[in-house]
């Protein structure tokens, strides 16, 4: 009787036994749904010396890169992914971003989600939150401190604004007019600037920022300002910045321990409530529990990322009110 010959692949000198590929492709996607995520890529990559990826085998192990936090390979990954025209395109996008962000690329995402929203890619009632996305990291990627240092201070030879003109421009105009001072001796306009912060319907960005001018040059003066229904009443020369304030260092110091192992959602949380701090003070996050504040600011940033999870809705609305008076809208 004849023997049955057996057809061997050979790839590189190395001799292929049929259903090889198979295997590891099949123990990869075993391994990666019972989350042991280093042992299915360490398949995934030997199979795919091999022979060129399917697309689930492709989408499951650019899944599995990232939650091993093996992001750059992961982007590779999602790259060949895309070329092949993914039938849940979107959903192969949606994680090529994440784990652009994951990698701190945040200019790219931010072009990139413009060209999908310029294309019609992303689903209606999708585009809210994308803008959201976009709209942080080309913040991020631009980023430049509002508390710029007063070294070599001008002094003032005439009035630098008269306050009803300035009360007339809009809130991009007044910023940028605030912005201007920073390296002034603003003393000669300090009521003015008073004035400015004391408004019950300056908008509350502004009213922080002025504020944070007159406590950086330490001028004394009593201050009394309203905003978010609270009314207080503070001195400049006795305040302390919006990143220095009790609330805000209790907040940076649990977000720190929580996303120790996650640097880029960390620098996304870090930059919102720094950002967010400013439009708060000098009134914190009012009578909102310091740990659910932390907690839910990780919450918001970790769904941008698509993880879906409880959260406290009432501290969720405020963060997403501060985030639109950052962009200089109004409550």
């Amino acid at each position: 009787m004849k023997k049955k010959k057996m057809n061997l692949t050979k790839h590189e000198n190395i001799v292929l036994f049929p259903g090889t590929t198979e295997r590891l492709l099949g123990e990869a996607h075993k391994l990666a749904e019972n989350y042991q995520f280093d042992e299915a890529n360490k398949l995934f990559e030997e199979a795919f010396q091999y022979i060129s990826g399917d697309e689930m085998s492709l989408s499951v192990y650019a899944y599995s890169l990232y939650e091993a936090k093996s992001f750059q390979k992961a982007k590779e990954v999602c790259e060949d992914l895309l070329a092949l025209g993914p039938t849940m395109y979107f959903e192969a996008m949606e994680l090529y971003l994440t784990v652009c962000m994951q990698l701190r690329q945040f200019k790219q995402v931010e072009k990139i989600i413009e060209s999908l929203i310029d294309e019609g890619e992303i689903p209606d009632d999708q585009i809210e939150k994308f803008e959201r996305i976009k709209n942080l990291n080309a913040e991020i990627a631009e980023n430049k401190s509002l508390q710029a240092g007063l070294d070599n201070i001008r002094e003032v030879d005439e009035p630098v604004f008269e306050l009803a003109l300035f009360l007339e421009k809009s809130p991009e105009q007044q910023l940028m007019i605030v912005h201007e001072l920073t390296m002034t001796n603003i003393r000669p306009i300090a009521q003015e600037l008073k004035s400015i912060v004391e408004l019950p319907d300056a908008h509350p960005f502004i009213q922080s920022v002025v504020l944070i001018l007159l406590v950086e040059q330490e001028v004394t003066m009593e201050i009394t300002m309203g905003k978010f229904g609270r009314v207080q009443t503070v001195n400049p020369a006795q305040l302390q910045l919006p990143t220095q304030m009790p609330q805000f260092e209790e907040i940076s110091a649990l977000i720190i321990e929580e996303l120790e192992q996650e640097p880029s959602t960390l620098e996304m949380v870090q930059y919102l409530i720094a950002k967010h701090a400013i439009v708060t003070y000098p009134f914190e996050w009012l009578d909102f529990d310091t740990e659910d504040v932390a907690r839910s600011y990780v919450d918001f940033v970790r769904s941008m990322f698509g993880k879906i999870q409880e959260m406290d809705y009432d501290i969720i609305e405020f963060i997403q009110l501060l985030e639109k008076l950052t962009e200089l809208q109004h409550m």
